[in-house]
């Protein structure tokens, strides 16, 4: 049996050692490379080194040279970084999961039209109840669209590229996609079609 090929990417980061801990314990796919940022600390360690396991795996700096080594390459890194993988697993024929949060419109569409060169996931929570959440609440919201108001107060740690993807659910589903900008430690209120937010 052919074992996918995984990479990867931000593999030092708290997800990314999720991810090569599933990896590694997947028999129906195979830690292929793992990457991080340049100037990282870690490049030339093994992947393995944080959980105390020895995988054989040497993590690179080297994305291009990572994604050629892969069939599928999972991302939760950055936006810029994310595109730049995404772009480059187009090129190559590899799949990608993208679980990076704090897209702007233009760069969704961007993920969009790569995703009709190579097989895409993307979504910015990997849980299945969590996304029967979100198709709910755009059903209820395309429903309610008369005579009601949406109100969707979201308390979010600490990110730099924090967003309330159910307030975007929400206002998706009554035509209109909420104003959304990344400050740390916010309360969101989405509205209608409309999204406002005041610090806690």
């Amino acid at each position: 049996m052919h074992k996918q090929k995984i990479a990867i990417a931000g593999c030092t980061g708290r997800m990314g050692r999720t991810l090569i801990e599933a990896t590694l314990a997947d028999d129906s796919v195979v830690l292929a490379a793992a990457f991080d940022r340049p100037g990282s600390a870690h490049v030339g360690r093994d992947a393995g080194d944080a959980m105390g396991v020895e995988t054989g795996v040497i993590i690179t700096d080297d994305a291009e040279a990572a994604i050629a080594a892969a069939d599928c390459v999972i991302d939760f890194t950055l936006p810029e970084g994310t595109l730049r993988h995404l772009d480059i697993a187009a090129e190559r024929g590899a799949a990608m999961v993208i679980g990076t949060t704090g897209f702007d419109e233009g760069q969704k569409g961007r993920i969009a039209e790569q995703a009709r060169r190579c097989p895409v996931v993307f979504a910015p929570n990997m849980a299945v109840g969590v996304n029967a959440v979100f198709r709910l609440l755009e059903t209820a919201a395309q429903i309610l669209n008369s005579g009601y108001d949406v109100e969707i107060i979201e308390a979010h740690h600490r990110s730099p590229q924090g967003r309330c993807a159910v307030g975007h659910g929400a206002a998706d589903g009554r035509g209109g996609g909420p104003r959304t900008g990344a400050r740390p430690q916010v309360v969101r209120h989405f509205r209608s079609r409309g999204a406002h937010r005041r610090a806690r």
